[in-house]
């Protein structure tokens, strides 16, 4: 059973990166820019170039259910970044749209090589499946330093969210890094969550197929002091 639950899973997961590839004929001609995005949740200060796009796609496995995501991104002003997309969920053989994303995000201090950069995002969530109505809201400054060249890049958020169900104020955090181990290979790992309950981490590896055009990558996480409850694997695909 689990191997068939599994063979499903990427022939979803395949359909998923489909779409995303589909999704790019109706985007402006995109080009080429260097951005810590997929597969980490901790954000980076940078954007997708003065009018260029991007598509970030990847289907997560849970242990009780599976989501697939698809996030376009674009510039249309030079320093104000757009995200518009969401989350399609299966859980318990119903399959729904669980999250609506929409972001906007800018930069104070673009980020130099061996420097760093500072900017910041506020965006808000729906979730169609709630019977309340409403949103997530959260606001949060990225930075991002650079090392060795380029070759090491460290990042952290720190900001504040508004929950939809709970209606709560929180802080979010998030500290993540990235090491180059080859012309096309990064190796990711970063830590996050809020100041309530214990974080969570994730390590993973990204692999540009076409150098800044097309990149695959793939996480395993968890939280801390976890065994298998809130475990999770990714596989996505990022077209630049």
């Amino acid at each position: 059973m689990l191997r068939s639950g599994f063979c499903c899973f990427l022939r979803n997961a395949a359909r998923c990166l489909w779409f995303s590839l589909g999704l790019v004929s109706f985007l402006p001609v995109l080009v080429p820019v260097a951005h810590a995005a997929r597969p980490m949740q901790t954000d980076d200060a940078r954007i997708v170039d003065a009018g260029a796009c991007q598509v970030e796609s990847w289907a997560r496995l849970n242990r009780h259910s599976t989501e697939y995501w698809a996030l376009p991104s674009c510039n249309p002003t030079g320093n104000f970044e757009l995200t518009l997309g969401g989350a399609h969920t299966h859980q318990d053989g119903v399959a729904q749209t669980t999250d609506v994303m929409f972001q906007g995000k800018t930069i104070f201090k673009p980020l130099e090589t061996n420097g760093w950069g500072v900017g910041l995002a506020v965006g808000t969530v729906r979730h169609p499946q709630y019977a309340i109505r409403g949103r997530d809201w959260n606001v949060y400054v990225p930075a991002t330093f650079s090392f060795r060249e380029d070759r090491v890049l460290l990042h952290t958020n720190l900001g504040w969210l508004r929950g939809q169900e709970t209606k709560q104020h929180t802080a979010i955090w998030g500290v993540g890094s990235e090491i180059q181990l080859s012309g096309r290979i990064w190796l990711i790992g970063e830590t996050f969550g809020q100041n309530q309950g214990r974080p969570l981490y994730q390590a993973g590896l990204r692999y540009w197929i076409i150098p800044n055009r097309v990149q695959v990558d793939t996480t395993v996480g968890n939280r801390f002091e976890h065994e298998r409850d809130e475990r999770w694997f990714t596989i996505g695909l990022r077209l630049l």
